[in-house]
């Protein structure tokens, strides 16, 4: 039971919670940027390398048979995705970039000093009224 209670308490953290909420944008992020480089980056890439589509790259090891299909080495995908990882470990480092300034910013600002309390205000003015 004392295990069961251990790990309610771990799940319910916040910083459990921010994660898992920032997975699921991940990956939906990862979704975009998939889309981003194989629909509108990649293609003209191909375009200016004599029309080749990289997804298409690939080096057939063993040919088709009638009972096997072919065995291929599929280069092409693997430069794919390393396109897609790039662009995606870019796109985090600028709002890592982003967030880490907006910090330094907040850090930046000077702190109000909190007004001195009643009883230090009090002893001042003694003070102040021993040394006249």
């Amino acid at each position: 039971m004392k295990l069961i209670d251990e790990f309610k308490s771990f799940a319910m953290k916040g910083n459990v919670v921010d994660m898992a909420v920032g997975i699921i944008i991940g990956a939906a992020f990862g979704k975009i940027v998939s889309s981003a480089v194989s629909d509108i980056i990649m293609p003209p890439l191909g375009l200016l390398i004599g029309g080749v589509n990289f997804t298409d790259l690939k080096l057939v090891m063993k040919a088709a048979s009638e009972t096997a299909p072919a065995v291929t080495w599929n280069y092409g995908n693997f430069i794919q995705v390393c396109f897609d990882f790039l662009i995606i470990a870019f796109a985090v480092f600028l709002v890592i970039k982003a967030v880490n300034a907006a910090k330094k910013k907040e850090e930046a600002a000077p702190s109000v000093p909190p007004a001195p309390s009643k009883q230090e205000t009090l002893l001042t003015e003694i003070r102040d009224l021993l040394k006249k």
